[in-house]
C-alpha cells in the first residue's frame, strides 16, 4: 500500500494530536526511505570502487573477476570465472526478484485490467521502441547497430532510490506509476534477451527445464516441505537453461511467474492472531510451530519471496554486479575514444532522449486525447521529472554490453555511455523536480479538491445534482470521523437537498490495525449497492472490525455473502481504497476527518454549524 501517514484530528481547533505518534510515523517513513537510499547508495558505492580499481590497477582488476571457480561433485562439474558466477548465477536471483514482481502487478497489483494499466503500458512500450530507433540512427555504420538493447531498459533499483532522494513532495502515485512502467520495461528487456541475444541454442535441455517449471508449479499443493522442493527444482531449472544457450538469468524469470501471489485472506489472519494468542496463553513449541505456520502461510509465497531476497539483492547482488562490470578505464584516449564513438552518443542519446520522449511524450498524447487515468498527483511536470529519470538504465544496460559486444574496446565505449547517460538522466530529473516545486510551492498543495466527484466513482449520498458539495476523507475506526457523522447527519438534515456528501477512504493503518480492511469491506458492499449501510454498521461498532464481524455485518445487512467474500479478496477493491490513499497523499491530507467545502479544503472546527456557513459562503463565491 502507499506509504500515508494520517493522524486523526481532534474537533476542537485548539486540540493538538499525540505528539509520539506523529514522531513515529515520521521515523518509520524515514527507515522505509532510508533501506531504499541504502541500496541505491550500496550501488553507487560500487561503480565508484569498480572505476578507481581499474584505473589504479586495471590487470588485477580483470585477473581478478576472470578468476576460474569449479563447482560440483566426482565427475559433475561447472567451471566460471567469478564474472561469469556473478553474471550467470547472481543475477539470476535479481531476476527471480524482478519476476516476482512482475507476477504480483499482472495479479493483484496495478497491472490487473486494461484500464489501470494502459498508461504505465503505452508509456513502457513507447520508453522501449523509442531509445531503440535513437540509438540505431546514431550508431549507423558503427558495425554495432544490433546493440540497441544496451538503451531499452531502466534500472528499477536506481530508479526508486533516485525518486527517494530527489522526487518531489507526496510521490506516491507517481512512484506507482514508474513502478508499473518498470515492470513492463523489464518484460520487454527480458524478452530481448532471450530472443535477440541468445547464441548456441541447443533446445534438448529445454525439455528439462520444462519438467522442472511444471513441477514448480505443482509444489503449491503440497502440505509441507515446499521450500526444499522448490530450491532443489529452481537449480535444476537453471542448470536447463544454462546448457540450452538461453541466458541462465532468465531461469530465475521463468521460475517467479510460477510462484503462487493472492492476497491475505483476512480470515486466515484472524486465525494465525487466535493461534498466537493461545501461545501467549500457554506458550510451548507445538503452539509457537502452529502460529507461526499459520502467520507465515496467510501470505502468498511471492510476497514472503520478494520480502526475504530484497535485502540479498539491494545490498549483496546488485553491488557485486556493479563492481564485476563497472571497471572502465577512463583513460586520457579511452574518453577521447568515447567522446567521438556513435556507439557511445547513440547509447547517451537513446537514453537520455529517447526515454525521456518515449515516456513523456506518449503520456502527453494520451493526456491530450483522454485516453486512460491519470490520477491526482500525476502532473505533467512529475511524469517529465520521471521520465528523466527512466534515462538510468544501468544494471540491464551493462548486462546486455558483455552480451551484445565482443569487442573490448567498444565495450568501454558503451560503459562510458552508460554512465554518462545514467549521471545526466540523474541531474536532468533533479532540475524538473526541483523546477515544478518551484512552481507549485508547498503550501499551495491540497488546497482544492484533486480529484473532480464523479457520481460513476464516488459514493454520493443525497442528490448527484445538489448545488453544494461535502467530501470528507476518513476512516472507519478513528474516533473523530465517528464524532463528525453526526455533524454531518445535522448538516444533511438541515440543507436537505441542497447537498450531496461524498466519502473517501484515509484509513490510518499505522494505528488502526483493522482500518483497511473496514474500507476494502465497505467497498465489497458497494459493489452489492449497500455502502451507506456497510459505513453506518461499521461506525456503529468500531471495536469490532475483525474479518469474522466484517462477514457477519454483510450476512445481517442481506448481503450475497460468497460474492462478498470473492469482492473483499479482489484487486478491483484494494485499488480502489489505494486510489484513495494516494489522493489523500497527494493532497498533503495528514489528519482526518478532512473535509473538502464546494471543492475548497476546510480549515477549522467542523460542528455542524460551521460546516454549513462554510458551504453557505463557498456555494456564493
Amino acid at each position: 500500500m502507499p506509504n500515508l501517514t494520517i493522524i486523526e484530528r481532534s474537533p476542537d481547533p485548539e486540540a493538538t494530536t499525540d505528539s509520539g505518534a506523529r514522531r513515529l510515523s515520521i521515523a518509520e517513513r524515514l527507515r522505509s526511505a532510508g533501506q531504499v537510499r541504502i541500496g541505491a547508495l550500496l550501488l553507487l558505492a560500487a561503480t565508484i570502487i569498480a572505476i578507481a580499481w581499474a584505473n589504479i590497477s586495471y590487470d588485477s582488476y580483470h585477473g581478478f573477476w576472470d578468476t576460474h571457480v569449479t563447482l560440483g561433485v566426482a565427475d559433475l562439474r561447472l567451471d566460471f570465472t567469478l564474472h561469469a558466477l556473478v553474471n550467470d548465477a547472481l543475477m539470476a536471483i535479481f531476476f527471480f526478484t524482478v519476476g516476482l514482481e512482475v507476477r504480483r502487478e499482472f495479479a493483484i497489483g496495478e497491472l490487473t485490467t486494461w484500464s489501470r494499466a494502459m498508461v504505465p503500458v503505452l508509456a513502457a512500450i513507447a520508453g522501449l521502441a523509442v531509445p531503440a530507433l535513437l540509438y540505431v540512427l546514431i550508431s549507423s555504420g558503427s558495425g554495432h547497430e544490433n546493440a540497441w538493447g544496451i538503451v531499452i531498459s531502466t534500472d528499477t533499483a536506481f530508479l526508486v532510490g533516485a525518486l527517494a532522494l530527489i522526487g518531489p513532495k507526496a510521490p506516491g502515485r507517481l512512484r506507482v506509476f514508474l513502478l508499473a512502467l518498470a515492470v513492463v520495461d523489464d518484460i520487454g528487456a527480458l524478452s530481448i534477451i532471450a530472443l535477440v541475444y541468445t547464441e548456441n541454442f541447443n533446445p534438448l535441455p529445454l525439455i528439462v527445464a520444462a519438467v522442472g517449471l511444471a513441477g514448480i508449479f505443482l509444489t503449491r499443493y503440497l502440505r509441507s516441505g515446499r521450500g526444499l522442493v522448490y530450491a532443489t527444482l529452481a537449480i535444476i531449472v537453471w542448470l536447463a537453461f544454462l546448457g540450452s544457450g538461453v541466458h541462465p538469468t532468465l531461469a530465475g524469470v521463468a521460475i517467479a511467474l510460477l510462484v503462487p501471489v493472492y492476497r491475505p485472506d483476512r480470515r486466515d489472519v484472524e486465525h494465525a492472531l487466535d493461534l498466537a494468542r493461545t501461545f501467549r496463553q500457554s506458550p510451548n513449541t507445538e503452539y509457537a510451530r502452529a502460529a507461526a505456520n499459520s502467520l507465515r502461510e496467510s501470505i502468498s509465497i511471492n510476497e514472503r519471496l520478494q520480502s526475504a531476497y530484497a535485502p540479498y539483492v539491494a545490498y549483496v547482488v546488485l553491488p557485486l554486479f556493479a563492481l564485476a562490470n563497472v571497471g572502465v578505464q577512463l583513460s586520457v584516449d579511452i574518453l577521447a575514444g568515447a567522446a567521438t564513438s556513435m556507439v557511445t552518443w547513440g547509447i547517451i542519446v537513446g537514453l537520455v532522449v529517447g526515454k525521456f520522449l518515449g515516456v513523456y511524450g506518449s503520456t502527453a498524447l494520451l493526456r491530450l486525447f483522454r485516453v486512460g487515468e491519470f490520477g491526482p498527483g500525476l502532473t505533467g511536470e512529475r511524469i517529465a521529472g520521471g521520465g528523466a529519470l527512466c534515462g538510468i538504465g544501468f544494471t540491464i544496460s551493462l548486462f546486455i554490453v558483455d552480451l551484445a559486444i565482443a569487442d573490448e574496446t567498444v565495450q568501454n565505449e558503451a560503459r562510458v555511455g552508460v554512465l554518462a547517460a545514467s549521471i545526466i538522466a540523474f541531474v536532468l530529473a533533479a532540475l524538473i523536480f526541483r523546477i515544478s516545486d518551484a512552481v507549485h510551492p508547498a503550501e499551495e498543495l491540497g488546497r482544492t479538491l484533486e480529484r473532480p466527484v464523479n457520481p460513476a466513482r464516488d459514493h454520493i449520498f443525497g442528490a448527484v445534482d445538489a448545488p453544494l458539495t461535502l467530501v470528507e476523507y476518513g476512516d472507519f475506526q478513528c474516533g473523530f470521523c465517528l464524532k463528525a457523522t453526526g455533524s454531518v447527519e445535522e448538516v444533511h438534515r438541515e440543507l436537505g437537498d441542497r447537498l450531496r456528501y461524498v466519502w473517501r477512504h484515509a484509513p490510518l493503518t499505522r494505528y488502526h490495525p483493522n482500518a483497511l480492511a473496514a474500507a476494502e469491506a465497505s467497498e465489497a458492499a458497494s459493489l452489492q449497492g449497500k455502502f451507506f449501510e456497510f459505513e453506518r454498521s461499521l461506525f456503529a461498532d468500531q471495536e469490532n472490525q475483525l474479518p469474522s464481524h466484517i462477514i457477519r455485518r454483510a450476512q445481517e445487512l442481506g448481503l450475497d455473502v460468497e460474492r462478498f467474500e470473492a469482492d473483499l479478496t479482489s484487486a478491483a477493491v484494494a485499488a480502489r481504497v489505494r486510489d484513495d490513499m494516494l489522493d489523500a497523499e497527494a493532497m498533503d491530507i495528514t489528519a482526518v476527518p478532512t473535509f473538502f467545502v464546494n471543492g475548497r479544503r476546510h480549515t477549522g472546527p467542523y460542528d455542524a454549524q460551521s460546516l454549513i456557513r462554510a458551504l453557505e459562503e463557498t456555494a456564493e463565491a
